[in-house]
């Protein structure tokens, strides 16, 4: 069947770093689609259980990607309540966008995989997007990257593979069923990636590997939500002790060729000024 007489494939965290990459790409292979996000029309919300039927009606397939995190308390409950209404609604077919070594997202993906529905999980590495398009890109361009992690490698992974590997299980056959564990082709530490963003944009800056206690109240001291807070410390006392220190083939199995390498992320990005200081 073509896309085109396909039915939608509702997309959720439509404006987030996996989610828009996704929406794009289904849109420009002609995929009739529907953004799910608190500002799209009919509006989605997590937290708001009767927004759900709406961006649910006449779709088949979604990319679960749930807000704020998947180690939030009670996320597995909502994703489980979900996607069970989900398959009562018709949709055929659901890919998650998990975390690895995450006992929460372990209990969403058990969740999903019990709903009834086709199902692909996509479990990935810490995005190299999380450089330049979230909460760190403005150290970056500041000149330090302070955080409570230590010298443990992580096969950092891009975005735009993530993305290439859900569309493909939303739109392929032979997908379901699958678990894709996604990772970058090398392990780096903290310092080695920021020493290649610097490399990349020809300017100082450096890591520094700071106490969680510090981190912690640093972050309270620029407003950030206790619940962001604890959600932050957690990955980066506990996900982020080793567990992951290690390459997985998911975008070489789902794809057919390698992952994206964090040079060229950096390089890329670079190009874009993103990480210029402000003037």
């Amino acid at each position: 069947m073509s896309a085109n007489e396909q039915k939608p494939v509702l997309v959720l965290g439509a404006t987030g770093r996996t989610g828009r990459r996704v929406l794009e790409r289904l849109s420009i292979a002609g995929w009739p689609v529907r953004a799910g996000s608190r500002s799209a029309t009919p509006p989605f919300d997590w937290t708001e259980p009767a927004t759900w039927p709406a961006v649910l009606a006449g779709t088949d397939a979604v990319y679960l990607s749930y807000q704020p995190d998947l180690a939030v308390p009670g996320a597995a409950e909502v994703v489980r309540e979900f996607t069970e209404l989900a398959v009562r609604s018709g949709v055929r077919r659901v890919v998650l966008l998990s975390g690895r070594g995450e006992a929460g997202a372990q209990r969403a993906e058990a969740a999903v995989r019990a709903s009834g529905a086709e199902w692909t999980v996509v479990r990935a590495a810490w995005f190299q997007q999380n450089f330049s398009e979230d909460f760190l890109v403005e150290a970056v361009r500041a000149g330090e990257v302070a955080l409570p992690v230590g010298a443990v490698g992580e096969p950092f992974v891009d975005a735009d593979d993530i993305a290439d590997v859900a569309v493909a299980a939303l739109t392929e056959e032979g997908h379901a069923g699958q678990v894709y564990e996604v990772t970058g082709p090398r392990l780096l530490t903290f310092a080695e990636a920021i020493g290649e963003i610097a490399a990349a944009t020809g300017r100082d800056v450096a890591f520094a590997s700071i106490e969680a206690e510090k981190y912690r109240a640093a972050m309270a001291e620029h407003g950030v939500p206790p619940e962001v807070v604890s959600m932050v410390e957690h990955l980066f006392t506990e996900i982020l002790d080793g567990r992951n220190a290690h390459l997985t083939d998911g975008v070489r199995r789902a794809l057919g060729r390698e992952p994206r390498d964090f040079a060229d992320y950096a390089r890329r990005t670079a190009a874009t000024s993103i990480w210029n200081p402000r003037t």
